[in-house]
């Protein structure tokens, strides 16, 4: 990673690496991202997020990173 950066709960993530391929492997865990600018994983959860749902988003993103 390179940077991260948002407001609220709308995440960007700066990747050295293209993002889309991720969003692919996220989309398949069940976790819904986009890339943008080409290398920025962004992440825009709903406003009703429970701690489980972002307990298994973390693992997910943790996931496709590795």
């Amino acid at each position: 990673m390179a940077e991260i950066r948002g407001k609220g709960l709308m995440i960007g993530v700066e990747l050295k690496r293209e993002a889309k391929p991720l969003v692919k492997d996220l989309l398949a865990l069940g976790i819904v991202a986009n890339g943008t600018a080409g290398t920025v994983l962004r992440l825009v959860p709903p406003l009703v997020l429970t701690e489980a749902e972002a307990d298994r988003a973390v693992a997910a993103i943790s996931e496709v990173l590795l």
